[in-house]
């Protein structure tokens, strides 16, 4: 494959340094912006949603996401199948926006299971090899499409804890390096899955999603320990590999009690409106990462529609919130 990226790091492992500390990417350029869902109203290619990722540019972001969507009927099935809601012609048109915004594109493969999350998948006895070998063959049409887009970044799965300890992993990333010239990672769920995974060695950063307990409203030192905690605990996965950190998730919604559930979705949970706290919440996390020298963040979340978010709404978009505000300050002094 020529390899040829905006965005070029070396591949392979980085030695640790005198210090003991954990490597960053070798070029310099930072992996910094947010996820970045399409809506149905605001479908990449539209011009809704370049407004959408021009105000996501002005935030000082170099980055964004694009999320295909897998699909399983159960977490114990194996009939797992790329889903329809944003099929490879519009992956390809939110890489090419993206890349017209000076964005480099990060494509982040999700698996939907209905009434349950990816981290709950475990398929059935005797099936495991059916899940994968169905899994692989939608990954690798996204490789695909990805390199032909020329995004900067795929990620192997998303937050697959039940899944991620199978034996299978390393055939899958070799074969997507054959089909793909960026860098590859997975995105484990919180610091308990990074610390379990094997494959890191064969990968180019440790990318977690972080969502841990912070603790009640106002308890802001709470807060801080257990963002540290949670990060001194990734630090040590990375050097351990000597691999850079990509934190690939961090959030929370803009709602009376989110820190005791940060992950929390506003479907799970009614709540008034509270645009201070997500806010605050995000201001410490991006005070903790850069403290540590940890640059490449990308928050959750982004919608393609410009008018997303607001103050009436409480879910974990920053899009015209407060949170916004707050990233575009922090982000703009570098």
């Amino acid at each position: 494959m020529i390899k040829r990226r905006t965005f070029l790091w070396a591949l392979g492992s980085t030695a640790l340094t005198a210090t003991g500390a954990f490597p960053q990417s070798s070029s310099g350029e930072v992996l910094r912006g947010f996820n970045l869902i399409e809506t149905t109203s605001a479908p990449f290619g539209s011009q809704a949603a370049a407004l959408s990722i021009a105000q996501l540019r002005k935030t000082g972001a170099t980055a964004a996401t694009v999320i295909p969507f897998l699909w399983q009927p159960a977490p114990t099935s194996s009939g797992i199948v790329m889903g329809d809601a944003l099929p490879h012609d519009r992956i390809a048109a939110g890489i090419a926006q993206l890349h017209a915004a000076g964005l480099a594109a990060i494509v982040k493969p999700h698996v939907w299971v209905p009434e349950s999350w990816a981290g709950a998948i475990v398929p059935a006895a005797g099936t495991e090899g059916d899940w994968h070998a169905a899994y692989e063959n939608s990954l690798r049409a996204i490789a695909v499409t990805a390199e032909q887009s020329r995004a900067e970044v795929l990620v192997l799965g998303t937050e697959l804890r039940g899944v991620s300890g199978a034996e299978a992993w390393e055939g899958t990333i070799a074969g997507l390096r054959e089909a793909f010239s960026g860098k590859i990672t997975y995105v484990a769920h919180g610091a308990d899955e990074a610390e379990k995974v094997a494959f890191w060695p064969l990968l180019n950063a440790v990318a977690v999603s972080l969502y841990p307990v912070l603790g009640a409203a106002g308890a802001t030192a709470d807060w801080d320990r257990a963002i540290a905690k949670e990060l001194d605990r990734v630090e040590a996965v990375a050097r351990k590999h000597a691999k850079p950190i990509w934190i690939a998730e961090i959030g929370i919604r803009s709602a009376e009690g989110a820190t005791e559930r940060p992950w929390e979705s506003a479907e799970e949970r009614a709540a008034p409106a509270d645009m201070a706290l997500q806010a605050d919440v995000l201001r410490r996390w991006l005070r903790a990462l850069e403290a540590r020298d940890i640059p490449d963040l990308w928050v959750w979340r982004w919608f393609t529609d410009p008018e997303s978010g607001g103050a009436e709404d409480t879910d974990f978009t920053v899009q015209n919130k407060l949170a916004e505000e707050v990233i575009a300050d922090f982000w703009g002094k570098g």
